[in-house]
């Protein structure tokens, strides 16, 4: 692939984000806007949530590891 169809992949925008564009192009009300602000923020905080959940489980990491990982000078 050549430079330039690199960086012209990576200026196109995916369906969610012309949706999303969409969506906040109409005339909406301030709180309308900070209301699907939330709302994406809550949804992309909860996949962060699930996918903080696997890695602890798969680290195996306990109460007692976070104390020592705050308490560490290194």
């Amino acid at each position: 692939m050549s430079s330039s169809e690199n960086v012209s992949n990576q200026n196109r925008l995916s369906s969610l984000q012309i949706s999303i564009l969409r969506l906040f192009s109409q005339d909406l009300e301030e709180q309308q806007t900070l209301e699907i602000r939330k709302m994406l923020l809550d949804y992309f905080d909860l996949q962060l949530q699930k996918e903080l959940e696997v890695v602890i489980e798969e680290k195996g990491y306990t109460t007692e590891d976070y104390y020592q990982m705050l308490n560490s000078k290194s």
